[in-house]
């Protein structure tokens, strides 16, 4: 990470505003040297999650979406069972078969509908109620390369660890302090989800990021 010189107080408050830059100078002590320092850190492990975050999300929907074509056959987005098969909840809680009705409104081939649909939709996926038709049968034909040897248990822990980095993400998003959360559990939750996919993928993510090396540097 380049070191540089922060500006002071005032042009961080101005530039930030009073609150937001406060959450970084009180957990430095009132240093506001330090916190500027925090907060440029902050932003740019934010940056360096997104590459590992990418790989993880396209990786996991990829999956899903060939276990769907085994189940539901490959114009999947369109099936009406797999339709039926999707919780249909109220706001504002997500909604996955409205989000899978709006995208295929909007999307021509199942491809772009993979595309454009929410991770909180693949993250859906991994609960219960699609393990008679779709894991039972396909969790470990999609997703390989896992210790685990209990359906339900490698299901519940892929959808903890994308519920976990759907958080992070959404934190990222919006320009929120990640520094409180264990970022080597998130980094590492990542690999592990590219892992189960594809190792040798994996293996070329961990060569690509950067977030371990802004782990050693955090202010």
């Amino acid at each position: 990470m380049h070191i540089a010189k922060p500006p002071g107080r005032e042009a961080m408050i101005l530039t930030l505003s009073e609150p937001r830059f406060d959450t970084y100078v009180t957990e430095c002590d009132s240093d506001a040297e330090r916190a500027a320092e925090l907060y440029g850190w902050n932003a740019a492990i934010s940056a360096a999650f997104m590459l590992p975050a990418h790989f993880a999300e396209v990786s996991i929907r990829n999956a899903v979406a060939d276990a769907l074509v085994s189940t539901y056959g490959p114009e999947w987005p369109w099936e009406t069972v797999f339709e039926h098969s999707l919780p249909n909840t109220r706001w504002p809680a997500y909604n996955p078969r409205g989000d899978l009705i709006s995208t295929r409104s909007r999307e021509t081939t199942t491809g772009k509908v993979v595309a454009e649909l929410k991770l909180a939709f693949w993250s859906s996926m991994f609960t219960a109620r699609h393990d008679t038709r779709v894991w039972s049968e396909q969790l470990f034909t999609v997703l390989p390369n896992s210790d685990m040897t209990k359906m339900s248990e490698l299901r519940g822990r892929i959808r903890q660890d994308i519920e976990e980095m759907r958080k992070l993400r959404n934190r990222i998003a919006h320009h929120e302090p990640i520094f409180t959360r264990n970022l080597h559990d998130d980094l590492h939750r990542m690999f592990d989800l590219v892992t189960l996919r594809s190792p040798e993928t994996s293996q070329w993510v961990r060569e690509l990021e950067t977030v371990t090396e802004l782990l050693h540097k955090r202010p």
